[in-house]
């Protein structure tokens, strides 16, 4: 019995996909739910399981091939990879009398002890493989003239080459070592890479910059984190205070959590938040939806869950889907200053960086204290300098008091 294995439904926003890697190779046994083929989107990538137990048969669409929803990937045999028959894997074409004395003109040159003693000597001087000569004799058999037309030819190639290395240069040389690699852009780079461009082309962007100083979130990290991780099996970490205090800024200033379609603002009364994930595949932006009704650890548990999937593969579209401002935090990779790109539709994106120790003035006195740069990059079609600068005051503001986030002052 076969049966054919399909690409699965796409989302609607999903033309056409990519085969990005086929698990299993043609005639490999295979389970029931063992994934067989990994199909790559814009977005997300969607695994295509076997729908039982045998051999696959047959592989219609290659690795890099462009499929749509319900299209045929490949064959499967329901039966076992020992009950296959034989009959149906060996053509048993017996040759004709014909092919044999074909087979025999062609190949009865390759074999030195059929030639004559001459002509082993002549192959013997000048280190010559019977196998790579036609010869032109009966029956295949090399002649005099066959050998010397392959020492010709050998010598006008070593001549050449011998031409070639003299004018070889220091530089040619020293480059020969240097190779280059040319892959395809895998859909979810070209998707990227894309939307980047859009952002640049179809926005007004500006970046406004702060600083925070970091101490008190840390001094209550540490106070509380064990009590924390303890109670709620998850750990206390910056995340949550920054998607606490941007939910709270952007309450305060609408047009941040607004987008522009066509002529009109939409003004957006809830609060979705996008939060940059890097994966093996490329960047993505994953959604925490609701925050201003999430706590603290409902908040790191949805972070954590959310990255966890991104590195395996198993984000869905549904988990990339939407969102009303973006976080990215770039310290985690080491980065001190960065103008971040906003991810449109959307107005604005947030940038946290590294924390680090710097000697700053307070209270007319020098002090170190852990401090972070802040970057905020807005749309300037829909976002005033007096707003992007009140609303990353006000971030700056919560995260130096963090007492501020629980009182909603």
């Amino acid at each position: 019995m076969t049966i054919e294995i399909l690409v699965p439904d796409l989302p609607e926003s999903v033309a056409d996909a990519t085969v990005a890697t086929w698990h299993k190779k043609v005639g490999d046994a295979v389970k029931r739910d063992e994934v067989l083929v990994e199909i790559e989107t814009d977005k997300v990538v969607l695994e295509v399981p076997a729908q039982a137990d045998g051999v696959l048969a047959e592989i219609l669409e290659a690795e890099g091939a462009t499929v749509v929803s319900k299209q045929l990937l490949a064959k499967l045999s329901s039966s076992q990879a020992g009950d296959m028959s034989t009959a149906s894997m060996k053509e048993t074409n017996e040759p004709t009398p014909a092919d044999r004395q074909n087979s025999a003109i062609e190949n009865s040159h390759a074999n030195a002890a059929d030639q004559s003693p001459a002509i082993r000597r002549l192959l013997a001087e000048h280190d010559l493989n019977p196998e790579g000569i036609q010869g032109s004799g009966v029956g295949g058999r090399l002649t005099r003239e066959d050998i010397e037309r392959e020492i010709a030819k050998r010598n006008t190639q070593q001549a050449k080459q011998n031409v070639a290395t003299e004018h070889n240069t220091i530089s040619t040389v020293a480059y020969s070592t240097r190779s280059e690699k040319r892959v395809p852009m895998t859909r979810l780079r070209k998707r990227i890479a894309e939307r980047l461009l859009e952002a640049k082309n179809s926005t007004a962007m500006l970046t406004t910059f702060n600083e925070v100083d970091m101490q008190p979130i840390m001094s209550l990290r540490k106070q509380y984190g064990e009590k924390f991780e303890k109670q709620h099996s998850v750990r206390l970490g910056f995340m949550s205070f920054y998607i606490k205090a941007v939910v709270e800024a952007l309450k305060r200033y609408p047009e941040v959590n607004a987008s522009i379609d066509g002529d009109d603002i939409v003004y957006h009364n809830y609060f979705d938040i996008s939060i940059a994930v890097s994966t093996p595949r490329g960047l993505v932006t994953p959604v925490l939806r609701n925050c201003d009704k999430l706590s603290m650890a409902e908040i790191e548990k949805q972070i954590k869950a959310l990255a966890e999937k991104g590195r395996d593969g198993k984000l869905t579209v549904e988990d990339l889907t939407g969102g009303n401002f973006t976080i990215t935090n770039g310290g985690v990779f080491g980065s001190l200053m960065s103008t971040p790109i906003i991810n449109p539709p959307q107005s604005a994106i947030l940038g946290m960086h590294a924390i680090k120790e710097r000697p700053i003035a307070l209270n007319g006195q020098v002090v170190i204290r852990p401090m972070m740069y802040l970057a905020l990059s807005y749309d300037h079609r829909l976002i005033d300098g007096k707003e992007s600068v009140g609303f990353l005051v006000t971030i700056k503001d919560l995260l130096e008091d963090p007492t501020r986030l629980l009182l909603e002052i």
